[in-house]
């Protein structure tokens, strides 16, 4: 899915115009729900991006905001259109938290990913059986079917990593690899897929080895989504074994994490020690599993 045609990256852009519009009115959302006789929530709804809007609905709320440039109008129109069109991951709403499947569909749009993980594999690079045993482990109280529908999840989302773009860029803490090792069941796969992964040309993989000490982000696990266009403000998620937390209208905290994660990179092993790492621990691994 290219990044123009993301229904979420068109929710998102209409919402922001719909708000600017309502502002540059001298309307608060409690007049517009009034004079449009709606309630106050559904407003808060629309503004927010959390259900769309119908043509007719639109029409009279860019009436109300005096909005008249024909052009302008009918761009607004096209986007509400575009941003009501089901999503390829639409049918997996009920196996995600909300955050996560705004997530995923963030992600099917971003021109550049860059993860920084301190616990587990990344979800674009875990092989399906490290999948399937990390999901069923992580909160222990999912139901088979949902155990399924997560991993084939995480497997879609891989297909990502077979078009030249998006860029991806991930760092792993060394404990992840470490911890990995302990578990003779999945190892050994999923340590020839990082290696393999390592090699593309647009994904990049860096190991911040345990020398490297205390540093700004012990502990935490984040992910910063970028777009093509630029008016389209990057992506910052979160996600820990409680619950997922997505933020994308505080660019001085995205700003933040991306600081953070060149810091993150200035004090890995570089590319092409970690790919050497990886290699080297794969021939630890060798002779222990056959």
């Amino acid at each position: 899915m290219s990044p123009s045609s993301s229904t979420v990256i068109q929710r998102r852009r209409l919402r922001g115009e719909l708000r600017q519009a309502r502002q540059e009115a001298g309307l608060t959302q409690e007049h517009v729900a009034e004079q449009m006789d709606w309630s106050l929530s559904k407003i808060i709804r629309i503004e927010t991006g959390s259900v769309g809007i119908s043509t007719n609905d639109l029409t009279a709320l860019l009436r109300l905001y005096s909005i008249q440039d024909s052009d302008r109008i009918r761009w607004l129109v096209d986007l509400a259109r575009e941003a009501r069109q089901q999503s390829r991951w639409s049918r997996y709403r009920d196996s995600v938290p909300p955050a996560f499947f705004r997530y995923l569909e963030y992600e099917a749009a971003a021109a550049v990913v860059r993860e920084y993980e301190s616990f587990l594999i990344p979800g674009l690079l875990q092989t399906e059986e490290y999948a399937a045993t990390v999901i069923s482990e992580y909160k222990g109280n999912y139901s088979p079917k949902t155990i399924r529908a997560r991993v084939e999840i995480r497997m879609l989302r891989q297909q990502f990593i077979e078009q030249p773009n998006p860029r991806l860029h991930f760092i792993l803490d060394e404990a992840v690899v470490q911890r990995l090792m302990a578990d003779k069941k999945v190892r050994g796969e999923q340590l020839r897929k990082l290696v393999e992964m390592a090699a593309r040309p647009h994904v990049t993989i860096e190991i911040l080895p345990f020398s490297a000490g205390l540093h700004r982000s012990l502990g935490e696990t984040f992910t910063i989504l970028e777009f093509q266009d630029s008016a389209d403000e990057d992506v910052l998620y979160f996600e820990n074994a409680r619950d997922e937390l997505l933020t994308h209208d505080e660019a001085e905290e995205v700003s933040l994490y991306r600081e953070i994660f060149e810091n993150l990179r200035s004090i890995s092993l570089g590319p092409k020690k970690s790919l050497a790492y990886l290699k080297e621990v794969i021939t630890e691994e060798t002779p222990s599993s056959e």
